[in-house]
Formats: C-alpha cells, structure tokens, sequence
C-alpha cells in the first residue's frame, strides 16, 4: 500500500493532532451559517496557510459539516503548483496521511472511457510536495464522518470544458466536488478587493466568460472545471465568504485573496 505522506504539516498547519483538531473547531466555531436552496454539491475552498485562509475556508466546511447528506466521496481538483503537465494528474497513492490519520483515495482512471482517459495520468511527483489539496484534508476529516474517500487530481495545461465532461459521469449523490484556490496574489488591499470582486460576482453565478478573461486565481483551470459541471448539472452558486490576508493576519501592503464558495442542487 502506498502512502502519501503530509507535506506541510508543521508549516501551512499544525503537526501536532491536539492542536491542530483545537485550531479546526475553533475557525468553524466561528464561522456563521449559511443557507443554500439544495442539496451541496461542491465547495470552492482557498489553500494556503491555515492562520491566513483557514477563516474562510471554514465557512464552506461548516456548512458540510450540518448539510452532509450522505457524501462519501470527495472529487478534489487543485492547481500544480511544482510541475507541468498536460490533463489531469493523480497521485497513485491509496491512502492521504494527515496529523487526524489517513483517509482511502481512490483512483478515477478504471471509471474513465477511453477517450476521456486521455486526459488523465498517474503522477506522483506533482502530488508529493503539493499543498493545495493537503490543506482540505483535516477540514474534512473535521466536517465528514470516517470513511469517506477522495479522488485527488492536480491540474495542468487543459481545456476546462473538456476536463468537466470527461469527470461528469462519475459525480453521482454521494460525490462532492472540491475546486481548491486562492484568489489574487500580492496585491495591495485595496486593488486586491477591487480584483477579486470580479471572482466573488462571476464563480458564484456561472459566468465563464468572464471569470475565464477578467478572473484572478492560482486554481483558475479547477474553479472553470467546476463552473463547467455547475452548468452540465444544473446547480446554482453562492459565495459563502471572501477575505484576504491583510484581513486575516494584519499586514494590507501586498496580500492574497481567499474566496469560499458553494454549489447546490436537487
């Protein structure tokens, strides 16, 4: 069995389970409730350090903490941060380790059509060193009850709209589907919020063409595959929470922006 061992614990999060399980109860304490018109479907959540994004992730993992209904399956799509390639890439590992203990990832590529399968290969190089998708994994081992799987992909040069027809058939009731992203980076605080004001109107209410042009995101391809399931599937958006790191950690000289964002339908 192989194991994909944390990579920033003890850096974008504690090491330590005690005070890493405190620090996950205390941000989703504090975030508020959120009602949405349907069944959650999909969350888009920021990944970077935890005193600087975690606020406002915790507004969409609050919200599947008290709206589970019955997902067991998390389908995780996060930009390549340290390496290039074409499609989408998996890790290959059967199971995540986190501080909270391991979760069982699945691999999507025995489900996939033969030419869908061209999109998609194994590589556990990109994943090893990779933050993105690591950050969400204490949150939902918080939010979900034990047993639920992932299917993590990273990914690299692709059409977005290609991506998501490619991955539509394996989102079924108990899938969830997770777009991991920051917003705009190093900006001052003011331009920053002028930026990503152009993602918190256009992800929320589907309009691709505009995120796609104007839009401002590290994970800009995952949140686009996401907009495109959203519009295949029917689903209607929200935005749950945006703030920036010189709202969370102080400093407004250059900051990073971080938008929470939901996804529901029948």
């Amino acid at each position: 069995m192989t194991v994909r061992k944390p990579a920033v614990a003890g850096t974008f999060y504690p090491l330590g389970k005690k005070e890493l399980k405190t620090m996950i109860e205390q941000y989703l304490s504090e975030a508020k409730d959120v009602q949405i018109g349907g069944r959650l479907r999909a969350l888009v959540e920021p990944h970077a350090g935890y005193m600087y994004s975690g606020p406002v992730a915790a507004y969409g993992y609050r919200l599947l903490a008290s709206r589970p209904q019955g997902i067991s399956k998390v389908l995780m799509l996060g930009p390549s941060h340290y390496a290039g390639f074409f499609g989408l890439c998996e890790g290959g590992f059967d199971s995540w380790e986190t501080p909270l203990g391991s979760v069982k990832a699945e691999s999507i590529l025995p489900k996939l059509d033969p030419i869908a399968k061209k999109l998609f290969a194994t590589y556990p190089n990109a994943h090893a060193p990779e933050h993105c998708l690591e950050v969400q994994l204490p949150f939902l081992q918080t939010a979900l009850a034990p047993g639920f799987s992932i299917e993590p992909l990273l990914c690299g040069d692709l059409e977005p709209e290609q991506a998501a027809r490619a991955l539509a058939p394996l989102i079924d009731d108990k899938t969830l589907v997770l777009a991991s992203s920051d917003l705009s980076h190093y900006l001052p605080y003011p331009i920053a919020v002028r930026t990503d004001r152009i993602a918190n109107e256009s992800v929320p209410s589907l309009d691709i063409a505009r995120f796609e042009t104007a839009g401002d995101a590290c994970g800009k391809f995952p949140i686009l595959i996401l907009m495109h399931l959203a519009k295949m599937k029917g689903w209607k958006g929200t935005l749950l929470d945006y703030r920036n790191s010189g709202d969370t950690a102080g400093d407004k000289s250059q900051v990073v922006g971080y938008g929470c964002y939901a996804f529901y339908g029948k």
